[in-house]
């Protein structure tokens, strides 16, 4: 039998959060996600430092986001177990003293430990949105709409934060101000923060077990799992390399211009929004987003292969990248948040688990391809995760 919990508060759920709170929550969890991505643009800054090649620093980008599914799988769901506010607190602290490790790093072997103690510890954000709903029972769909645009806001602008602070104070000052931006989180939760309680009467393995039991349960989950993890490979993929194609020539762009690109995508995900309010509607209007979605970014592959040179080309494969994985990543939430009102973290563990092993394995894949074939490889990858999305999506149809 499935274990059963409750959950209590300081402060009165009836009574829902105050923007202001909601405001910092968001913040939060935007400041706590960011970590995932500042190094993709100061890749080649890391790689002269510890003196390195291309190809060797690109897989930090993958340790960052193996670590945070490492985070996801077993850490998460500890949020339906213990103290929230105190494990949010732990979590920050102890990302605060990793992202000041990094920034004196001075070999690939360090650089690359921290980095996947960085993606584990950054998955506070995903204990901030559960346990918002949980704190607003009158509010709660405004209040987790404002949350997870504060973390997609977070993981857009990353890469601008990035790559201007290396340029002007270098790399190692990214981690720096960032391990400030995070302590100044810290503080104000702990002090701003009601402290909710979760009484999970199993213990820490029979949590684990009832999450991967999601997974064997719902092919619906399995579906979103797999398609999820395909397109969010190609995103991180794409922003890996665009890095190293970007500082080549004829671009030779620095990186502060390479990060500026996140104002485009930023655009691409205010866009994707539409896509959300579509999903609303049902499965079946979310399974064609999904569709619509994968034909964004396959157009916005074909842009950079075919005109690898071309600056408009790049403007246009980071739109319409963007808007495609952000419109299929809200309709696949959308869907799964149907499935049990019970275990919805449970099954937003599985799901986001799998959707950043796949960012992770795509990570691999591409810095693998840019070192045998570079940019033109790199583009071949993508159009075959591509593919494959779609033979997912299509083969869950042919059975319905």
């Amino acid at each position: 039998m499935e274990a059963q919990y409750t959950a209590t508060a300081t402060a009165p759920a009836a009574k829902g959060i105050s923007r202001g709170l909601t405001i910092l929550l968001a913040i939060a969890t935007g400041i706590s996600v960011a970590n995932i991505y500042y190094n993709q643009p100061i890749l080649k800054e890391i790689a002269d430092a510890v003196g390195v090649s291309e190809g060797h620093i690109g897989n930090v980008s993958m340790f960052t986001q193996v670590g945070y599914g490492l985070g996801l799988f077993f850490l998460i769901p500890l949020g339906d177990k213990v103290n929230r506010k105190r494990l949010i607190f732990v979590l920050l602290f102890l990302l605060t003293l990793t992202l000041i490790g990094i920034s004196f790093a001075t070999s690939l072997a360090e650089v690359s430990i921290y980095s996947v103690l960085i993606g584990l510890l950054s998955v506070s954000a995903q204990i901030i949105i559960p346990m918002a709903a949980s704190m607003d029972k009158v509010n709660r769909g405004k209040t987790v709409g404002i949350i997870i645009s504060g973390l997609l806001i977070g993981i857009l602008s990353a890469r601008i934060f990035s790559g201007l602070i290396a340029e002007w104070m270098g790399w190692r000052y990214v981690f720096r101000l960032s391990a400030i931006l995070v302590v100044t989180m810290m503080v104000l939760l702990q002090l701003l923060l009601p402290a909710v309680k979760n009484d999970f009467t199993g213990n820490y393995l029979s949590l684990l077990k009832s999450t991967v039991q999601q997974f064997k349960q719902y092919s619906l989950l399995r579906e979103a799992c797999f398609s999820g993890a395909l397109l969010f490979g190609i995103f991180c993929s794409f922003w890996t390399t665009f890095t190293f194609h970007l500082s080549a020539p004829p671009f030779n762009y620095h990186s502060d211009t390479i990060g500026s690109f996140g104002f485009v995508a930023i655009a691409g995900a205010l866009a994707a929004s539409f896509f959300g309010k579509q999903s609303d509607k049902g499965n079946h209007n979310a399974r064609r987003n999904i569709f619509i979605a994968i034909g964004f970014i396959a157009a916005s592959v074909l842009a950079g292969k075919l005109f690898p040179d071309s600056v408009i080309a790049m403007i246009a494969f980071v739109l319409l990248l963007d808007v495609g994985i952000q419109a299929a990543h809200v309709s696949n939430m959308a869907r799964i948040y149907t499935l049990s009102e019970t275990s919805l973290s449970r099954v937003n563990t599985v799901y986001m688990t799998c959707y950043f092993i796949g960012g992770s394995l795509g990570t691999f894949v591409g810095t693998t391809c840019w070192r045998i074939g570079g940019w033109s490889l790199v583009t071949w990858s993508m159009l075959l995760w591509c593919t494959l999305a779609v033979l997912v999506m299509a083969k869950k149809r042919a059975h319905h």
